[in-house]
C-alpha cells in the first residue's frame, strides 16, 4: 500500500517545552488516520509541521514517498488547521472560485464540492449567514477543490452543536468512502472512534500508540453476567481456569477474561456447574477506556 506521508523522529522545542517528542509514524494510502490527545498533547504542531508552516527542531518527515520536494508534494493536500477565513460579504460559489484561481482548479469542481458538503443549495447565499457548521462545510469543500491525494483536518467539529458535529462525521465518511485519504487531528475519542480506522495516540509530545482502531480496543474485553444465586456465580467465575478477575456492579457481576473464550464455552461451563443464566454478554472495552488505561500507564513518566 502506498505511503502518503512518513515521519520519523520528529521534534519540536519551543524554549523550554518539548511540544513534539520523537514522534514516528505513517499515514498509508485510503485509511482514515486520527491524531489523539489532549488539548496540548502535539497534535497541531504536528500538522503544522508537515504541512510547512511550523519549523521542526530535528527529525525528517516526507510525502509520497519522498518523490518530491515538499513545496511540490503540498499541492496534491487539502489541509484546514485553521477557523475557515472567506469573505463575508460574499456568495460561497464566489469565494470557492477565488479558492479555484489560487489552486489552478475548474470552476466545475465547485457544484461537485457544494453536493458533497451538502451546501449546493446555498451556493449563492453570503458567507456571513452561514451557522458555524457551514462555514466548516464550506472549508473542507475548498480543500477538496483541487481533489487533494490526503485531506488533513485540525479538530474538525470544535465547536459545533451534535447536529453539526454529526453532519461532519458523515461527510468525512463519505469522502474516505471515495478513496481520498484523511487526516484529522482530535481531543474527541468518539469522533476518532466513529471516523477513523487507524489511530495516533499522543500525550506530551509523545506517542503512546499508533496502529489501527480495532487494534487498540481489541482487548480480550469482559463478560457481564447474572443468575439468581451471584453468589454462586461469583464462586465458579472464580474457579474458572480462564477468569483473572471478577467484580460486581448494580446487581451483575462482571468476570475478565486472560484470553479469548466464546460465551457458548461459558455459558456451558456455567450450565455444568449448576447455574443457570439470566444474563450473558461479552463486550469489548471502548476506546476511551483503552485511551485512559494507556496514558495512565505513561503518567509518571
Amino acid at each position: 500500500m502506498e505511503t502518503i506521508l512518513s515521519i520519523s523522529g520528529l521534534h519540536k522545542k519551543f524554549g523550554r517545552v518539548h511540544a513534539v517528542n520523537n514522534v514516528s509514524f505513517e499515514i498509508k494510502k485510503g485509511n482514515v488516520y486520527g491524531i489523539l490527545g489532549p488539548n496540548g498533547s502535539g497534535k497541531s504542531t504536528t500538522l503544522g509541521i508537515v504541512l510547512n508552516v511550523v519549523n521542526r527542531t530535528s527529525g525528517t518527515y516526507s510525502w509520497f514517498g519522498g518523490k518530491a520536494e515538499t513545496h511540490e508534494a503540498l499541492k496534491k493536500v487539502g489541509a484546514i488547521i485553521e477557523r475557515p477565513n472567506f469573505y463575508p460579504y460574499m456568495t460561497a460559489y464566489d469565494n470557492l472560485k477565488l479558492v479555484c484561481k489560487i489552486k489552478g482548479a475548474p470552476y466545475t469542481k465547485i457544484d461537485e464540492k457544494l453536493q458533497l458538503v451538502g451546501l449546493h443549495e446555498r451556493k449563492d447565499s453570503k458567507f456571513r449567514t452561514f451557522s458555524l457548521g457551514m462555514k466548516q462545510r464550506l472549508a473542507i469543500a475548498s480543500a477538496l477543490l483541487n481533489d487533494p491525494e490526503i485531506l488533513i483536518l485540525d479538530e474538525p467539529t470544535n465547536g459545533l452543536d451534535p447536529q453539526g458535529i454529526r453532519q461532519i462525521r458523515d461527510i468525512i465518511t463519505n469522502i474516505a468512502a471515495t478513496g481520498t485519504t484523511i487526516l484529522l487531528a482530535s481531543h474527541l475519542l468518539d469522533e476518532v472512534e466513529k471516523v477513523c480506522s487507524h489511530v495516533v495516540v499522543l500525550r506530551k509530545g509523545v506517542v503512546l500508540y499508533t496502529g489501527t482502531v480495532s487494534g487498540m480496543i481489541n482487548s480480550e474485553g469482559f463478560f457481564v453476567l447474572q443468575a439468581a444465586d451471584n453468589n454462586a456465580l461469583l464462586q465458579a467465575l472464580e474457579n474458572h481456569p480462564g477468569i483473572t478477575k471478577t467484580e460486581v456492579q448494580e446487581g451483575m457481576v462482571i468476570a475478565y477474561p486472560s484470553g479469548d473464550i466464546a460465551p457458548a464455552d461459558l455459558n456451558r461451563y456455567m450450565f455444568e456447574q449448576g447455574i443457570a443464566l439470566s444474563m450473558l454478554v461479552k463486550r469489548k472495552h471502548s476506546l476511551e477506556e483503552q485511551f485512559l488505561q494507556l496514558t495512565a500507564k505513561h503518567s509518571d513518566n
